[in-house]
């Protein structure tokens, strides 16, 4: 069957899934595979439950009309997701980054969503087959998309780019995360640059962070807006106040929005908000939308949100952690105005022969800044920690918060995704 020919049944039927445990009822199934699993064997009974069809690669399925066969279910659902992205008339807006991309995606969507209907990633789709399910979610009268991208090795994100094949790109900064899978610093450089690269080549345009020189130096050559603190980008603007929720102001083309409070912390997120705002004028949605806007969005899902649990004052960044997130949100961290604190760090992952090292930077980074931290997990075993209490394992972290009685904190509780630190949450 041609890409054209399953298109007119997503047409009739335009719900894609690849779950039986989730909703299948007049939906397409997708039937894909991954090292411990196999989808082809409920492709029956993915129809029995209501779905309208079936896409699959098992022979042993070719007698039933209401399932495709593909030579890869993979590459079906991919190429359907980029026919169905070149019937869009609206701006897509392609996004990537080291760190910060979810808060970016959800501010930008925020900003526009005040003009436009907005379409955008949910949760962490970002992969290869997330982004194909995101762009296959957008229905044809939306009228503005933004899709994230993530990567953890070079040409993830040209793959992406040319699934999505945005119209506008960004990348929200160059830093050490998936240093393994990248082969270092300069690979990521290399990987992440792919979407300027796909940018340049369909003469399209960026929204980049003129503060950051990484950011400018790989994106010459291509048209851009700037934004940041430089009076001279098109968007700029200034942080006004960190009391611990930042707040900030911004000017486009002589109009001022005014103090705009946050519910964001960190100094780290004023490049995230100026993004938004530039965008948001890029595309005439007014000042007063755009503050609006950035002043109601409240970060969720352990990315800088800020919980009271009665007895401590939490800061969960929880959701993943890399060497720059974690050095830029500690430093933040010490300069808050709070006495006493307590940093719960889990150890980062993906960093192959460079964990040792930046373990131990990052517990140096610890020590000079003066913080009380309790570290977790193996990746500290080999590092010098002394002044720092140390849990190999999350459950010898629960054991150490049942036999402390902690009140009256700041406390920030960040690691990476396989920790988990979110949980320390409920002792604390």
């Amino acid at each position: 069957m041609e890409i054209q020919d399953l298109y007119k049944i997503y047409l009739s039927k335009p719900r894609v899934t690849t779950d039986t445990r989730k909703e299948v009822k007049n939906t397409i199934f997708f039937c894909l595979k991954g090292p411990n699993f196999d989808a082809n064997t409920f492709a029956l009974t993915a129809l029995e439950r209501g779905a309208a069809h079936v896409v699959a690669d098992d022979p042993q399925l070719k007698d039933n009309p209401n399932i495709t066969l593909v030579y890869d279910v993979l590459t079906t659902l991919q190429k359907l997701a980029r026919h169905h992205r070149d019937q869009f008339k609206f701006p897509v807006i392609g996004l990537t980054g080291s760190n910060g991309k979810t808060t970016n995606k959800e501010l930008i969507a925020a900003v526009l969503s005040r003009k436009y209907r907005t379409y955008f990633t949910q949760g962490n789709l970002n992969n290869h087959i997330g982004v194909p399910l995101t762009l296959l979610s957008i229905p044809l009268d939306a009228e503005m998309a933004v899709i994230e991208m993530g990567a953890n090795a070079q040409g993830e994100i040209r793959d992406l780019s040319n699934i999505s094949d945005p119209d506008y790109g960004m990348i929200t900064n160059i830093g050490k995360a998936h240093l393994e899978g990248f082969g270092g610093i300069e690979g990521v450089k290399k990987g992440k640059s792919e979407l300027y690269k796909h940018i340049k080549a369909k003469s399209a345009k960026l929204f980049v962070n003129g503060d950051d020189e990484v950011l400018m130096e790989l994106s010459e050559g291509i048209e851009k807006t700037l934004f940041g603190s430089s009076q001279k980008f098109s968007c700029n603007g200034s942080i006004q106040k960190r009391k611990p929720f930042i707040s900030f102001d911004f000017e486009h083309q002589g109009e001022a929005s005014g103090e705009i409070q946050t519910q964001l912390v960190g100094t780290y997120n004023f490049s995230n908000l100026m993004a938004a705002a530039c965008i948001g004028c890029y595309f005439d949605v007014s000042v007063n939308e755009i503050a609006a806007a950035l002043k109601a969005y409240r970060p969720n899902n352990n990315r800088s949100e800020m919980v009271d649990t009665g007895k401590n004052k939490l800061i969960l960044d929880a959701y993943n952690a890399n060497p720059s997130s974690m050095e830029l949100a500690m430093s933040n961290f010490a300069e808050m105005d709070h006495e006493p604190k307590l940093a719960l760090i889990g150890h980062m992952l993906e960093l192959g022969e460079e964990s040792k090292v930046e373990h131990q930077k990052l517990v140096d980074h610890l020590s000079n800044l003066k913080l009380r931290a309790v570290l977790v997990g193996s990746n500290f075993n080999e590092v010098n920690k002394k002044g720092f209490h140390y849990c190999e394992t999350p459950k010898e972290l629960k054991k150490w918060l049942q036999a402390h009685s902690i009140e009256n904190h700041l406390i920030i509780v960040k690691g990476s995704r396989m920790v988990a630190m979110e949980n320390a949450k409920e002792f604390l």
